[in-house]
């Protein structure tokens, strides 16, 4: 069985997550997507997140009636830094043998993989599913190769769907009082405006 995996701080999940996790199942074939929303992501150790008791519900309310989506509360639950190496090697143990992990990716993440944690494990356990993300150009993948030899045989680069949709617009757009109703679904918008979400970022 393959499965998709798709990680983020998701501040929130929005529509263009789920196209993009739509597109990569039918595309490669997946038997589920699984979202897996960081704990506390290491990369963005500087940045204000909202608390985990909301990412999640609103992840939970995305994926609502979609049976090929699911949520793992993993990295959540996992004491200290988000690291994906750990996720995808908890994961594996979970699957079990025979069964293929996918890890999704913006263009842009894919081009910073030398900076992350054990990249060359990584690509040992998983393949690499690259995504477009607006503004960004396609990565080079002969630096990639150079700086983690054996990553071009693990690399699915994918030049759609191209999606220009960010959670930095989305909380941008609340705190102005600007519609997010072609954003995000409409219970995760229900969610942010009941609990007031982002209003004073």
């Amino acid at each position: 069985m393959n499965i998709g995996v798709m990680g983020g701080t998701f501040d929130p999940i929005h529509n263009g997550h789920l196209i993009v996790a739509e597109e990569v199942r039918v595309r490669l074939n997946l038997a589920e997507i699984l979202f897996v929303p960081a704990g506390q992501p290491w990369l963005k150790a500087n940045s204000p997140i909202a608390a985990a008791e909301h990412r999640m519900p609103m992840v939970r309310l995305a994926l609502d009636a979609k049976p090929y989506f699911k949520l793992s509360t993993m990295e959540v639950e996992r004491a200290g830094p988000s690291y994906t190496v750990d996720t995808i090697a908890e994961l594996q143990n979970q699957v079990g043998a025979g069964n293929e992990l996918f890890f999704i990716l913006g263009w842009e993440n894919l081009a910073e993989l030398p900076q992350w944690h054990e990249p060359y494990r990584l690509i040992k356990m998983c393949y690499l599913v690259a995504v477009p993300r607006s503004g960004y150009p396609a990565p080079d993948l002969n630096a990639l190769e150079a700086a983690i030899p054996g990553l071009s045989q693990r690399v699915i680069l994918l030049d759609t769907p191209q999606i220009d949709i960010s959670a930095s617009q989305i909380r941008t757009r609340v705190a102005q009082g600007l519609s997010i109703a072609h954003l995000v679904p409409e219970p995760v918008q229900r969610y942010i405006r009941e609990h007031r979400l982002y209003v004073t970022r």
